[in-house]
């Protein structure tokens, strides 16, 4: 069975720079056995945010995109914080933000992006955890989605 950093490594994904926090706040947090991620945004790899509104100036496939760009940004932060991803035993919860229109619906089919990400590092018993998809009117800097989440640490 695969170790979680060798998932990682076979899907031939590139980790972008953890991001730095853009308010008063830590962007992650160990309490016991568990490791809580503040929410994270669209760092790509050269350190810009992947920016738009999804309804308006992206689609849902791109928003899709961006939402698996947010997971890469967590790995980072958890390789960052507590050296590898091998640590982590599970995702419990995922609560995934779309900037998105008034009329766009499809806010569980964005949040995928980050969600199959993590199933395919942690394995669909280890890497799917509860999850909560939604939409929001604007978002910081006007990224298209915002993910945070909760895992168990081995």
């Amino acid at each position: 069975m695969k170790t979680a950093e060798e998932n990682f490594a076979s899907l031939g994904l590139t980790l972008p720079p953890p991001p730095k926090p853009l308010g008063v706040y830590k962007p992650c947090l160990v309490d016991g056995k568990y490791l809580y991620l503040s929410g994270h945004g669209t760092v790509q790899e050269d350190g810009t945010l992947i920016i738009g509104r999804v309804g308006k100036d992206m689609d849902m496939d791109a928003g899709k995109l961006a939402a698996r760009q947010v997971g890469l940004a967590m790995l980072a932060t958890i390789k960052a914080n507590i050296g590898s991803l091998n640590k982590v035993k599970r995702v419990i919860k995922v609560l995934g933000m779309v900037n998105c229109t008034p009329e766009f619906e499809r806010h569980p089919y964005v949040i995928n992006g980050c969600s199959e990400l993590f199933a395919s590092v942690w394995g669909t018993e280890n890497g799917i955890g509860v999850r909560s998809a939604v939409g929001f009117g604007s978002l910081p800097d006007n990224i298209p989605v915002e993910i945070e989440a909760l895992f168990e640490l081995e």
